[in-house]
């Protein structure tokens, strides 16, 4: 049986350019390091200044929405909603992904077209059919009297487009999630999970395969797969996606219908579920997977019928539930 790897150590973030290094002791089962880039060293002044930026709502068209509007800290930073809603309720076209350990995410977004936080920051805020901001209009509210000390203190300068940036990815960094029941029952605490939930436990290692995909600290491997959701039968013998994925940044026909693995942390509190916010359920996702998803010619070969039973399912979504611990961000 595999298993999945987790770490329980002690957090100290050390760069040379820092000014002062933030040291934030970190929830259990997760990594050692919290990366950071050279260009944007993680200190406290960077990342109270980007959750001041995060909850701010004239970084909105309107003045009606923040980041924080989507990325509700008391949701897991989610929103609950199927897809994304922007200024004047714009609909978007996905699923408001919970943003939790970001600092150690590969790529962002469902389909991964930003390399770098700094990269994903500022993309919706933006977005027309988001906060629908323009960079122009960033700036002046970064420039007030009421944010220009404060990233002189972060960054020794006058606020430009590109600290708002850093700043705001600074924050995201700090976003983390861990210390759940199955963190503890890692680390030894043989109670923390019910009968259920171990059994459930098993099923994630084995039988159901989960681990195949989900997996280490993030409980994702950080690629992409094309699970079925969203592709539809136009005929006996084809079928087309609703959204092109992962094949929309590569153009690459194997990637069509792939979606980046979202975290398992916290996903009791992060319904609907898919990237399209199709399941409203955990049950309706193990049955979906237990079908095997829906066929496709670019179906992921991990994607198979699993034959559960009623109390597999069960077992699944109980230790599913143990997946939910503390988050917190930087304060």
């Amino acid at each position: 049986m595999r298993s999945v790897r987790v770490f329980c150590v002690a957090v100290s973030i050390v760069t040379a350019s820092a000014p002062r290094a933030a040291a934030i002791r970190p929830l259990l089962g997760l990594d050692l390091y919290r990366p950071a880039p050279e260009t944007n060293p993680l200190t406290p002044e960077r990342i109270a200044l980007g959750r001041r930026l995060f909850g701010d709502r004239r970084l909105s068209r309107d003045d009606s929405l923040s980041c924080a509007s989507c990325h509700d800290p008391r949701r897991a930073f989610t929103d609950g909603r199927r897809v994304a809603r922007g200024v004047g309720k714009a609909l978007g076209t996905r699923n408001t992904p919970a943003i939790l350990n970001r600092a150690w995410g590969r790529s962002f977004f469902w389909d991964g077209r930003a390399a770098t936080l700094e990269q994903q920051v500022l993309e919706p805020i933006l977005n027309p059919r988001e906060l629908a901001m323009t960079p122009a209009a960033v700036l002046g509210v970064s420039r007030s009297s009421r944010y220009r000390p404060q990233f002189v203190l972060a960054f020794g300068r006058d606020p430009t487009i590109a600290d708002v940036a850093r700043a705001l990815a600074s924050y995201v960094r700090s976003i983390e999630a861990g210390d759940s029941v199955y963190d503890r029952y890692v680390a030894g605490d043989r109670g923390a999970l019910s009968a259920s939930a171990r059994r459930g436990l098993s099923l994630f290692q084995g039988k159901a395969g989960c681990t195949a995909c989900h997996t280490g600290p993030l409980l994702s491997d950080e690629s992409f797969h094309n699970t079925g959701v969203a592709w539809r039968r136009v005929s006996r013998t084809r079928a087309v996606p609703s959204d092109e994925g992962r094949a929309q940044i590569t153009h690459a026909p194997e990637d069509r219908g792939a979606f980046k693995t979202p975290t398992l942390r916290e996903v009791s509190r992060t319904a609907p579920y898919m990237h399209d916010g199709s399941f409203a359920d955990l049950a309706e996702v193990i049955e979906y997977y237990d079908r095997g998803g829906e066929p496709n010619p670019q179906l992921d070969p991990k994607m198979r019928p699993l034959h559960l039973s009623a109390e597999d399912k069960r077992d699944l979504v109980a230790f599913l539930r143990g997946l939910t611990g503390g988050v917190r961000d930087g304060r």
